[in-house]
């Protein structure tokens, strides 16, 4: 069978010209494997090929035995150092803390009780005042309450860490309780005498022996 006369077939040389020519597009050149792509591509060859016995014959049981116990190592380590898991600082700042949930941050709590101590309100400044303190040590990563912690048990967690404050922090968490569940009406002396343990502890650097042994998990709540 004759093909039509306007069909042109190309020879070798032209056919192969013409395929140069197709692949030096920019599609195709956009889809070419750069070499980030090859040494990533090797390197993953590599490591593969340690666990089978073409590539790395008895080296390969020698190597995967050597990455688990690296691996092991690294996780008992991590727990040694830094104890179990724990939720991230945001996450933990819009917990639960003193029975309230809400995002605001030991700074803006403080300023709302300044804000109430302006208006005379001492019972509120208070409440707010005590909850700012709990939220700094929160912060800071001085304590790590239980959902449903007490202003006591918070008083009493912080106190390895703050062992000087530990008087101050015990009045001050019994008159939160005071004000807050018994309702006891605060006044401007016992305000100030609140905000001043407060400024206090937010100065106060850190027992450090008590504070990391709390973080690995070895001091009690």
């Amino acid at each position: 069978m004759l093909l039509p006369a306007e069909v042109f077939v190309p020879d070798g040389d032209d056919a192969r010209q013409w395929a140069q020519e197709e692949l030096s597009k920019t599609e195709y050149q956009a889809a070419k494997p750069n070499w980030f792509d090859q040494f990533a591509a090797d390197v993953a060859e590599w490591f593969f090929g340690l666990f089978t016995g073409d590539g790395a014959g008895s080296v390969a049981p020698l190597a995967l035995t050597l990455i688990a116990i690296a691996v092991v190592a690294a996780l008992v380590v991590a727990l040694l150092v830094w104890g179990r898991p724990r939720a991230s600082q945001t996450i933990r700042r819009r917990g639960d803390l003193l029975g309230e949930k809400n995002d605001r941050t030991a700074a803006q709590l403080r300023a709302d009780a300044e804000r109430r101590a302006r208006e005379g309100d001492w019972s509120g400044a208070v409440v707010l005042r005590f909850r700012a303190l709990a939220r700094g040590l929160l912060e800071r990563d001085l304590i790590d309450p239980a959902p449903g912690a007490t202003a006591q048990g918070i008083a009493r967690e912080a106190a390895p860490a703050l062992p000087g404050m530990a008087d101050a922090l015990h009045e001050a968490a019994s008159l939160f309780d005071s004000v807050r569940y018994l309702g006891s009406d605060a006044d401007e002396a016992q305000y100030r005498t609140l905000a001043a343990t407060d400024d206090a502890v937010q100065a106060a650097t850190p027992q450090l022996a008590a504070h990391v042994h709390r973080l690995a998990g070895q001091v009690p709540a």
